[in-house]
């Protein structure tokens, strides 16, 4: 398999409601996040010019993350427990039809931590 990624970014708050009152995390906090899209594909799917997927065309999710995630109260926006584990699936199911090749997505709450939702790489049959 050939994987491209690229990293965007976005800055939210959010409340882990579902933890006990002494947790940290179920106080109203923010992160600044840091997303990684991961793409695959078959050495034998390339686009004709040697591409998984044109990086350009991932501009659609940057927009979409500006518009629906940045400087938004997650728990408003997302119908699940707002963890970066969650986010990672709950964007990944969001963009995974807009992008087939969409393998993994990465997400990062603080610069030592990630959560990933990954899949296996379908592959293109004639």
């Amino acid at each position: 398999m050939v994987t491209i990624s690229k990293q965007f970014h976005f800055s939210a708050g959010h409340v882990l409601d579902v933890l006990p009152s002494w947790h940290q995390c179920a106080r109203m906090h923010g992160h600044n996040y840091v997303v990684v899209m991961e793409l695959a594909a078959h050495p034998d799917d390339l686009t004709d010019a040697g591409f998984v997927r044109d990086y350009g065309d991932l501009d659609r999710f940057k927009t979409w993350l500006d518009e629906t995630l940045d400087h938004r109260h997650l728990n408003d926006v997302m119908d699940v427990s707002t963890s970066a584990e969650n986010i990672a699936l709950w964007i990944f199911s969001q963009w995974s039809g807009e992008y087939p090749e969409l393998t993994a997505v990465w997400v990062s709450e603080t610069p030592r931590t990630w959560a990933v939702y990954r899949v296996e790489p379908r592959r293109n049959t004639p």
